[in-house]
């Protein structure tokens, strides 16, 4: 990679992402907070070095960058399923998506009892400080009267500020972030205690019943149905939100853990100018203009239309984010059609028996990255009728390989300038020849002088196609008298090529895509570009699966040599009939060097 991408990388980690909201370091190691969730995200990385940069910068061990063997987006994963449903409270909000993305239609269902809880108007402060001391005074004054206080933050940073200045002020609330998951049923539980006060971050929001009252050690028993009643009395649960999230979706999740199943209850958000969404949009006007009036940082603006303006900040937030997510879609269709193509052969491959009939079409069959659904089916039901064997399909893979490197080097008009040499170099790679080939393929040209160039190029390729035939009927005989079930030889040697070379399928076309924007300064579209890319590199792809077995199938175990319970692989350095490897590969890399 470039310096320039390692310190654009550096950059990000250093500005753009922070400890205790992007991530935590527990045991030692960086770990992603879902921005959705709040949860820790085991096992995730980010990728590009982005991840190293940030473990640079915390000072903690740094591990090697992870390669991606698969991607799916969550979309085309779901549309996997012939059938496709959904529950949620907060579908509304999202209606528009489920109907582009899925053709679903979002059906709203009447709650069974009355929905009693209270929507406060937003109160808008000048400064975060001057909201987080409003925020803790309120928190005190229902703290005084038993009211159940549950305090949302959209980080575990604020998380833990706001508990620093309420314990100060003499309230000690109930902590729940990421840091401390392994608590959260028990502060769940208390949750709704009379005088309880919680802070949580989104872990508390999405599908999380607060009972009135609290909980006993066997969950769904409230402690008492006196204690209960006090608190319905003080006014039930009451959500105070630190924080508009970009999603309205997030904030009505944030917003549905009071008044649940008919209980009473309140919510209210605490906004201030310096907030990140107020910022995008137009926050630093409104700051301006309490800064004129000089209204006091701890002195609040609470209007329905400053939070009818929030409300629309945030739908152009949504939508775009919706335009993003549809784009994405829109390219990972294409890959998509890859994807369900090479995993399809790889199945068939994997479950093929002694003498059953592959399904699996070679580079010559490229598939159409637009093509429709029903034209693949009916692809798939033609090669249905071929019923070639597996080794059968290698030999084809062997033959054509041939076939190209007798072509490339036969190109010239007068068959004296035929490369001989090369031709005999490169199919002594393919499979072990003895010398005298070189003088058979010379007196193959002289006896041809007087034939057309094309029947000699052909009596070539079927001299050395014999050849590799007669040589793997050889191996494949001399393996079963060995007890070597060269079936699995053939499918280790395919599936592993196979598997090589997605993974760098993948992520060629992540470059391209990356970069794939810039067509669009030629007033070209980027998508239909992106498409023609795509079906460019999927046939490459095709074509170095093809070469990859070819010049590796021979190369398992040395001829007369299956002794041994299981053949290993062993692949070689690939000798291109191009000027270089590059001309033929693109950014694929796999042949470069063996092993």
């Amino acid at each position: 990679m470039r310096p320039e991408h390692h310190i654009e990388q550096a950059l990000k980690a250093r500005v753009l992402f922070k400890r205790d909201r992007d991530y935590v370091i527990k045991d030692g190691e960086v770990i992603i907070v879902d921005e959705f969730t709040g949860r820790l995200m085991h096992g995730r990385r980010y990728s590009e070095g982005l991840h190293q940069a940030i473990e640079a910068k915390e000072k903690v061990d740094i591990q090697r960058e992870s390669q991606t063997l698969a991607t799916v987006t969550f979309q085309n994963y779901f549309r996997m399923y012939a059938k496709l449903s959904g529950m949620t409270g907060t579908a509304v909000t999202e209606a528009e998506e489920f109907s582009k993305i899925y053709n679903l239609e979002t059906v709203v269902i009447p709650t069974n009892r009355p929905m009693v809880r209270k929507d406060l108007n937003d109160l808008i402060y000048a400064t975060e400080i001057g909201k987080f001391k409003a925020v803790v005074e309120e928190v005190k004054r229902r703290h005084a009267t038993g009211q159940p206080v549950l305090v949302g933050t959209i980080s575990i940073e604020k998380n833990e500020i706001l508990g620093e200045m309420l314990e100060r002020e003499g309230v000690i609330p109930q902590i729940l972030n990421a840091k401390h998951h392994e608590k959260e049923a028990q502060i769940i539980a208390r949750a709704g205690e009379f005088g309880g006060v919680t802070i949580a971050t989104n872990m508390a929001g999405r599908g999380v019943d607060i009972i009135l009252g609290g909980l006993s050690a066997q969950a769904g028993n409230p402690v008492n149905p006196e204690e209960q009643e006090k608190v319905i009395k003080a006014g039930g649960l009451h959500m105070i939100g630190t924080e508009r999230h970009e999603s309205r979706r997030i904030d009505n999740q944030l917003r549905g853990r009071a008044g649940r199943q008919g209980d009473p209850g309140s919510s209210q958000f605490y906004v201030s100018m310096e907030d990140d969404l107020m910022r995008i949009f137009g926050g630093d006007r409104m700051k301006s203009l309490m800064k004129t009036l000089k209204v006091p940082e701890d002195m609040p603006i609470e209007n329905g239309m400053v939070s009818r303006s929030i409300e629309s900040a945030q739908r152009k937030v949504e939508g775009n984010n919706f335009d993003i997510r549809k784009h994405l879609v829109e390219y990972d269709d294409v890959i998509n059609k890859h994807r369900e193509t090479i995993y399809r052969k790889r199945r068939e491959v994997l479950e093929l028996a002694e003498s059953s009939a592959v399904i699996l079409e070679g580079a010559e069959r490229p598939i159409e990255s637009r093509g429709s659904a029903e034209k693949q089916r009916d692809a798939i039901a033609t090669l249905q009728h071929d019923n070639k064997t597996l080794s059968s399909i290698i030999l084809e893979m062997i033959e054509n390989e041939i076939e190209q490197a007798v072509i490339f080097h036969t190109a010239a008009d007068s068959s004296k300038d035929w490369n001989i040499q090369e031709i005999y170099q490169v199919i002594s790679t393919i499979f072990n020849v003895e010398p005298k080939l070189k003088e058979d393929l010379f007196a193959l040209i002289k006896d041809g002088d007087k034939l057309d160039k094309v029947k000699v190029r052909t009596k070539i390729i079927e001299h050395l196609a014999g050849l590799a035939k007669n040589n793997y009927e050889k191996i494949t005989k001399l393996a079963h008298e060995a007890g070597v079930n060269w079936l699995q030889v053939e499918k280790s040697v395919l599936i592993r090529s196979m598997d090589m070379l997605w993974i760098e399928h993948l992520e060629a076309m992540d470059h391209m895509r990356r970069g794939i924007g810039l067509r669009g300064y030629g007033q070209r579209d980027p998508l239909i570009e992106y498409k023609k890319e795509a079906y460019i590199l999927y046939n490459e792809l095709n074509n170095l699966t093809q070469k990859q077995v070819a010049y590796s199938i021979f190369k398992v175990a040395d001829l007369g040599n299956f002794a041994a319970p299981s053949l290993k692989m062993r692949p070689q350095k690939y000798i291109a009939p191009a000027k270089t490897m590059e001309e033929n590969t693109g950014s694929f890399s796999a042949f470069k060097q063996a092993g």
